[in-house]
């Protein structure tokens, strides 16, 4: 039967008198649940509470994704510019850095063959240092992070060791795997390699930076043999400071201890959270 030959029947139309409360139904939230999602964002880079237009994402939402989508993937292909990059690590004033190169022919086989991205192509640039500690400055899934924050967090790791260690001259790799860093370390001859590699990108941030501690690094380190300081990306992220203050600890606990890894915990912050707990806690009442 038509429809339209029906009586009005409210029941089976309930917006049928009220033409606006079927548009109000997709309108985008009010502004009292916009405040309340602006709170919370303001403590995570998550996409939350994003609302909607009718059934979909507002479109500047959806063009937002897309553009930290396209920042994820050119920070995952743009090649490091070495020559750049060399000049500025050689300013911070740890010595003529050197380059080294995966055995990954380019950024297309890196991505592939992980595994040839942990093994040399070459290691004639590097000499024995015999140094405390060394830099492997690695571009990893995210060159665009390196050359973003390598230069201030290696200065940040000069300033906070250079009093305690001796340091070796920074080495670069190219198509770089966090292992190369044991075959690197092994021809500089250093006690302790800190490894600077950029984070895979998300689509929150492009260009974290992160650093793997090995202590007594050889070439079959496994995973559970490091330690791993992540998301270094001021202002968002951890600062260099902070990096270097952690870094700095666990430094000094991997030579007590006599090994990295999963027996060596963060104690960096231990005293200042245990200070801020004394000053928190209030006498009950009556004691």
């Amino acid at each position: 039967m038509d429809d339209s030959a029906m009586p009005h029947d409210p029941a089976r139309c309930p917006h049928a008198e009220d033409p606006v409360a079927s548009i109000t139904d997709h309108q985008p939230e009010s502004d009292v649940a916009q405040d309340f999602w602006e709170v919370l964002r303001g403590s995570t880079q998550a996409r939350i509470g994003l609302g909607r237009t009718g059934d979909a994402l507002p479109t500047t939402d959806v063009l937002a994704l897309r553009a930290a989508h396209a920042a994820a993937r050119d920070a995952v292909h743009l090649p490091l510019d070495v020559a750049t990059f060399t000049e500025q690590i050689a300013a911070v004033g740890l010595g003529t850095p050197v380059s080294v190169a995966s055995r990954a022919a380019d950024r297309a086989e890196y991505l592939r063959r992980p595994d040839l991205g942990r093994l040399p192509a070459d290691l004639t640039p590097v000499t024995d240092t015999g140094a405390d500690i060394g830099f492997v400055l690695a571009d990893g899934l995210s060159p665009v992070a390196l050359s973003d924050h390598a230069v201030g967090l290696l200065a940040a790791l000069a300033t906070e060791l250079g009093d305690r260690y001796t340091l070796a001259p920074p080495v670069i790799a190219t198509q770089a795997r966090v292992a190369l860093g044991d075959h690197i370390a092994e021809a500089m001859g250093v006690r302790t390699v800190l490894v600077l590699i950029g984070e895979r990108p998300g689509l929150s941030v492009a260009d974290s930076l992160g650093i793997y501690l090995t202590h007594l690094p050889r070439p079959g380190r496994a995973d559970a043999e490091r330690n791993c300081i992540s998301n270094i990306h001021p202002p968002d992220g951890l600062t260099y400071a902070e990096a270097a203050r952690v870094v700095a600890g666990l430094v000094a606990g991997a030579r007590a201890l006599g090994r990295s890894g999963v027996d060596l915990k963060d104690t960096s912050r231990t005293d200042s959270l245990a200070a801020a707990a004394t000053l928190t806690v209030k006498p009950a009442p009556g004691s």
